[in-house]
């Protein structure tokens, strides 16, 4: 496992498209399927990652406090199941239902669109405004898995609260941290590493 931090995408940047198959329904998912939101919040996660295992109560609760809302929620997992089965979409499948997630969750295994996203680590989080701009990418919270805070997702709602009331998001952003994506061999990007 290599600790990594988020890249920090520039605020502002545009919401990149994607076209990735949705791991419960098998439904084709794409950035236009959220079009009807004001908000959007994109996070890279996977099954086996002992950071996304400490914050996952609280990203099914983030799904939860959000369904009615304004906010449309898709999570992506990128890492390469061939090396890590508990993230091939079956796995990520039986995930979701385990958790109970009300959010998409897809699987990209071309890994293009984490690239295009320059997502990181998993969790990394982005939310983009309703012009799919980019208003936050960072942490989740302050919690790790052993520096004993407690989960509370305060950064992330903080950001999507503001997006939600026409408010601006501040520009004070720490990264997320975690496990690195795992990138298949040959296919890592230039800012991996």
């Amino acid at each position: 496992m290599a600790l990594t931090t988020s890249t920090m995408l520039p605020l502002g940047t545009k919401a990149p498209d994607f076209n990735l198959p949705e791991v419960v329904s098998g439904r084709t998912t794409t950035l236009a399927t959220f079009a009807d939101k004001k908000a959007l919040l994109v996070m890279f996660i996977c099954r086996h990652c002992p950071f996304v295992k400490h914050v996952q109560q609280e990203l099914a609760q983030l799904g939860k406090d959000y369904f009615t809302s304004d906010l449309a929620i898709v999570a992506i997992s990128a890492n390469d199941a061939k090396n890590y089965p508990d993230d091939a979409p079956e796995s990520l499948k039986a995930f979701a239902t385990e958790q109970g997630f009300t959010f998409t969750l897809c699987y990209d295994e071309t890994q293009e669109t984490a690239k295009a996203y320059t997502a990181a680590c998993t969790p990394d989080f982005f939310v983009f405004d309703a012009e799919r701009k980019l208003v936050y990418r960072g942490q989740l919270d302050d919690s790790r898995p052993s520096n004993g805070k407690p989960v509370t997702g305060a950064d992330l709602r903080a950001a999507i609260d503001a997006v939600l009331a026409n408010k601006p998001v501040t520009d004070e952003q720490k990264p997320s941290v975690g496990c690195n994506i795992k990138w298949k061999p040959e296919n890592a990007p230039s800012y991996f590493g």
